[in-house]
């Protein structure tokens, strides 16, 4: 039987036409800004660059051949690896002694993200289910703490379980009627929620004061001690942090995950094997808004205030971006793309005019040259 091989001429040719559809995507964004003939310099500039670039890759193997000295084998072995994170980890625990409190105040958002983009990662990283409505239980999660709080007077230690079992039954409530669509008829059904969200939250007067949100929220004790600084809120934020990646981690190697790996890459042949696919959805949908009530009631007890503008479709796009730039079901590429789309445009702020150019730029660039994101492996696709 005959099979079609790629030959280094296609291969070229394929590289070629990528390298010149990003440059021209890139100077067309550029023309308005500096007109037509820095749009024409910045075109055959960012095509030599990405051409040379992919040169590099295409011949990595002839390059390290002609380099013998230098070894790439080992640069991500295990040993290594924890090392790597064990100096994370300390500079991590380490930073509110040496940065100020913008810096804080932005890692602290990180913190924030990085929970909601891994309880993001377990719906569409781990079962391959399209959820575009994500901020729907960013949303519950908050309100929940902010009314149990306001309402009721119970403390964080109190309402933030509560919001939790309130937002993970809200989840698993979607998904018993989602969960019989599949592909984009999923997608619009959740993007649906999330927009009926806002919009009950936006409009309910009564109970959450519509636009002009709901205020007057208390910052967290532990042993009567008030987290009313960065640096204590800090440590709280990163603890819930640790605390989600172990969690997520360890459900990602256990039976459950292994399940939703198959439903992911086969979902009929899981089936034939005895996975109950419909029941480990929902487990996915519940346990992903787990971590996107624990989120929203950290942004709450963190900003003392919580209205419906934090929680638009946008939000729900930013937290997808952040999944699909690390990785689909990888948990520190995950990470790192939540990074990356949080700090990055605080850096590029003096910048302003140009920054969100540069990060759609790249996310472009990202999915033209490597689609399965930063830390992803291959095969991972988006299915019902």
């Amino acid at each position: 039987m005959f099979v079609s091989q790629k030959t280094p001429a296609r291969t070229s040719q394929g590289v070629l036409l990528k390298s010149l559809v990003a440059a021209l995507w890139l100077s067309f964004l550029f023309l308005p800004l500096k007109g037509i003939s820095a749009a024409v310099v910045f075109f055959f500039a960012v095509a030599l660059v990405l051409v040379f670039s992919r040169s590099l890759v295409n011949y990595h193997k002839t390059i390290t051949e002609m380099l013998p000295s230098v070894r790439f084998s080992g640069l991500f072995s295990m040993g290594r690896m924890r090392i790597l994170i064990l100096l994370s980890f300390l500079f991590a625990a380490t930073a509110p002694l040496f940065v100020g409190d913008y810096f804080i105040d932005v890692a602290i958002l990180a913190g924030i993200y990085i929970i909601l983009a891994l309880g993001l990662n377990v719906v569409i990283g781990f079962a391959g289910l399209l959820n575009l409505g994500f901020a729907a239980f960013y949303a519950i999660g908050a309100y929940a703490y902010a009314l149990l709080h306001t309402k009721m007077g119970f403390g964080f230690w109190t309402a933030m379980p509560a919001s939790l079992v309130l937002t993970t039954l809200a989840g698993f409530l979607l998904a018993v009627p989602a969960l019989r669509l599949r592909g984009d008829y999923l997608a619009i059904v959740t993007l649906g929620f999330g927009e009926i969200t806002r919009l009950i939250l936006n409009n309910w007067d009564n109970l959450t004061q519509g636009p002009n949100g709901i205020s007057g929220i208390a910052r967290p004790e532990i042993i009567s001690f008030p987290l009313n600084t960065l640096a204590s809120y800090y440590y709280l934020v990163l603890c819930c942090v640790i605390f989600t990646i172990f969690i997520v981690r360890r459900v990602h190697t256990s039976r459950i995950g292994r399940a939703w790996i198959a439903i992911r890459e086969d979902e009929i042949a899981s089936s034939v094997m005895g996975i109950h696919a419909t029941a480990y959805k929902l487990y996915a949908f519940a346990f992903g808004a787990f971590w996107a009530s624990l989120a929203g009631s950290l942004f709450t007890a963190k900003m003392q205030f919580v209205s419906p503008e934090s929680f638009t479709f946008m939000e729900s796009v930013l937290i997808v971006c952040m999944v699909i730039l690390g990785g689909l079901g990888s948990i520190a590429g995950v990470v790192i793309g939540a990074l990356i789309l949080v700090i990055l445009p605080e850096m590029l702020r003096e910048v302003q005019l140009y920054r969100m150019l540069a990060l759609g730029a790249g996310l472009v660039l990202l999915m033209i040259f490597r689609p399965q994101g930063l830390f992803g492996g291959k095969g991972v696709s988006l299915r019902g």
